[in-house]
């Protein structure tokens, strides 16, 4: 990874102090705090949690404030941070089906277990700037205006079941569980990644990888560039309890509650002669409320199935070693950014290499005239 940058002293530090200043903006204006990053900006610190591989909001809300709202920066920024920090150990896989939930719908089925709870989402609204909250202090949802709407409906509390329990009962969906004598899944975030990858190291991989990337491959599989006709069998975003066997008992203890967005993607069957034709799945899990890179994560995960599946790997969407190459925005960033160091050596050799070629190339052309004169 190409990180390092070398050079004048005095020149460097005055550049930080330039960045300090451009980072604060008029003075004039409030100053950003840290917790208002977190409050209100949620989505962000969504995003720069999954990416950076570490839920705390507060460090995800700290990272977007220092990295001006670089969203890849403070994710480059949490991740350095995450590799000061001393593992314990791991904790017990979450039961996502024992969520709370706050949102959650299905495409595939109107009336499900529990409902469709439509929550907090931008899914239903105009795509209109609302000039209301140009007014300082004053969003719109407070005072007077706030009595025009109805009262918030509260999230149930009790776990819902999932929607392809549904399709499960009658056989109609695969099973996605650990086959006997399986390893432990790999640790993408203490070795490094290498081929080939099963699907737990590629899910690793995807939830955190970058958001627009995934966006951008879920999108191409949905035009042609895979085998895939996705149907969004269900999208869940809530709070889960997170446990851990400590060393001073005998059984797991809950440590905490974490926010997740999960996605479950139902797409094309799959069958043999002595199997029944089945759905198959695609999968999607990352921190906080995140549903676009939950379900173009669970998009790209079911095209990286091809090969398990017996479908041709005829796109690079289904082309595992492509994908999980490419997918990490830091070390994309990383590698995109050294261009901005300098090279002047390497240049010189090639504007060198150029010449003496232009030289002869017009040698060579004046050859022919001289022969016929």
């Amino acid at each position: 990874m190409y990180v390092a940058v070398k050079g004048g002293e005095r020149a460097i530090e005055a550049s930080w102090r330039l960045l300090d200043e451009a980072r604060r903006g008029d003075t004039g204006v409030p100053e950003l705090s840290v917790a208002q990053i977190r409050e209100q900006m949620r989505l962000a610190v969504a995003r720069v949690m999954a990416e950076g591989s570490v839920y705390d909001e507060e460090l995800a809300a700290l990272a977007i404030k220092q990295a001006a709202g670089d969203l890849v920066e403070a994710i480059f920024l949490l991740r350095a941070y995450r590799t000061t920090l001393p593992r314990f150990g791991y904790t017990e896989p979450v039961e996502t089906e024992n969520m709370v939930v706050e949102r959650r719908i299905s495409a595939t089925f109107k009336d499900v277990p529990g409902g469709q709870v439509l929550g907090a989402t931008y899914d239903y609204t105009q795509r209109l700037l609302d000039f209301a909250l140009l007014a300082d202090g004053n969003d719109g949802t407070d005072g007077e205006h706030s009595a025009t709407h109805a009262p918030l409906a509260t999230p149930p509390e009790e776990p819902m079941p999932r929607v392809l329990s549904l399709l499960d009962k009658e056989g109609l969906i695969e099973q996605e569980t650990p086959a006997s004598g399986a390893r432990e899944p790999g640790d993408l975030s203490r070795e490094p990644l290498a081929f080939p990858a099963d699907r737990t190291l590629r899910l690793q991989n995807l939830a955190r990888g970058d958001e627009g990337f995934l966006l951008a491959m879920g999108y191409a599989t949905q035009r042609g560039y895979a085998h895939s006709h996705p149907f969004a069998g269900e999208i869940r975003f809530g709070s889960v309890c997170v446990e851990m066997v400590l060393d001073e008992f005998d059984e797991a203890v809950e440590i905490g509650e974490i926010e997740l967005t999960e996605c479950q993607m139902i797409n094309q069957f799959a069958g043999a002669k002595d199997v029944p034709p089945k759905f198959t799945q695609g999968y999607g899990l990352t921190f906080g409320h995140a549903e676009r890179k939950a379900m173009a994560m669970a998009l790209v995960d079911r095209a990286l199935r091809a090969e398990e599946l017996g479908e041709t790997i005829a796109s690079p969407t289904q082309d595992i070693e492509f994908m999980l190459s490419h997918s990490d925005n830091v070390e994309a960033s990383g590698f995109v950014q050294h261009l901005k160091l300098p090279h002047y050596v390497d240049f010189q050799a090639e504007l060198e290499l150029v010449r003496r070629l232009r030289a002869q190339h017009e040698q060579d052309a004046g050859e022919p005239n001289q022969e016929a004169a």
